[in-house]
């Protein structure tokens, strides 16, 4: 009678079974969740680069605090506004560095090239952005929805109004699409493939716009299908620059050159005297020209066009065994 106490043999005379190989090289449960085939897994990754960023942007914000206060007025608000900006930029950015070294990856493949720097695709982008909220609001004006009027500010005002709200949107470009189509795409990217994370991470630049005053759910709309736009200008491009120089130009004319509310807000120091006249839903209401329906037309032309004049896709190949490369 064979004793229980002793292990069966796997084979007659073979001695105790011998342990799945498999099982050998199977990690820990707790190792699996934090890594993946290609290291820390994407989520994690962002987590840290989010909680890095936090930190810079408190450190200099604590450092800056008497340039940031509320109570400021006149020049000096607009001052600590540029700041905060700026601080922002560096508090989202930064950290992509210390994630590039981590990741051992070049920084550039996060979508800013620094060989590319304010090159032809960031004029272009500009050009682009201004033709098309230019567009945008000749198609109000022929539906009797928007009247330019005469000028806010005259001489040498025009030209420092202009400076510093074509600084202070380049910042906000810099920003906006580094944070949400920069360093955090590329990453989510390596965890679902480009455009499921493309549409993600538009998603949630509609609904942060949805916290800005005078915003509603059609403007928020609005900035997610613009933010699958800048989506696209990246897949075709390989990087940002054709996007922060559309949003820059996009933001500097509506807000200072046709001087019309952006996200629902307006700026001091705005060029024109312009007006709105009709329903909410064609004059963009509180929202301005982005919370009209029209923008959905425009949108869905630049879709057009862009993809008929940059055919090729240029995003630079997530090098990595999770998810597979297409060619669209």
């Amino acid at each position: 009678m064979e004793d229980p106490n002793v292990p069966l043999a796997s084979t007659p005379g073979s001695g105790p079974p011998l342990l799945d190989s498999t099982a050998l090289r199977r990690p820990p449960f707790f190792h699996s969740v934090f890594v993946g085939p290609e290291g820390l897994r994407a989520a994690w990754r962002i987590l840290f680069y989010l909680a890095m960023a936090w930190m810079v942007d408190y450190v200099l914000s604590f450092a800056l605090a008497p340039m940031l206060s509320p109570d400021l007025h006149g020049k000096a608000l607009l001052l600590s506004r540029l700041v905060d900006y700026l601080v922002q930029v560096t508090a989202i950015i930064l950290p992509a560095f210390v994630m590039a070294r981590i990741e051992k990856r070049e920084f550039d493949v996060y979508g800013l090239p620094r060989h590319s720097a304010f090159g032809k695709f960031f004029w272009v982008g500009a050009i682009w952005g201004i033709v098309s909220i230019t567009l945008l609001l000749l198609m109000m004006r022929g539906a009797g929805a928007f009247y330019f009027g005469g000028f806010a500010l005259h001489g040498i005002r025009v030209l420092k109004f202009a400076a510093y709200w074509g600084a202070f949107f380049l910042l906000v470009g810099c920003a906006e699409e580094f944070l949400f189509r920069g360093y955090t795409l590329y990453t989510v990217t390596t965890g679902m493939g480009f455009w499921p994370a493309a549409i993600l991470m538009s998603l949630l630049f509609g609904g942060v716009h949805l916290r800005n005053p005078g915003e509603n759910y059609v403007g928020g709309l609005g900035a997610a299908l613009i933010g699958f736009f800048f989506c696209l200008t990246l897949r075709r491009t390989g990087h940002l620059w054709f996007a922060i120089g559309f949003h820059a130009s996009w933001d500097w004319g509506q807000s200072f050159l046709y001087s019309v509310p952006d996200s629902g807000g307006m700026v001091t120091g705005h060029l024109m005297k312009s007006s709105f006249q009709g329903p909410a839903w064609l004059t963009g209401g509180s929202v301005g020209p982005e919370g009209s329906v029209l923008v959905f037309g425009i949108i869905a032309l630049l879709w057009i066009l862009f993809d008929r004049v940059y055919p090729q896709a240029r995003y630079p190949t997530v090098s990595l065994k999770e998810v597979p490369t297409s060619s669209s």
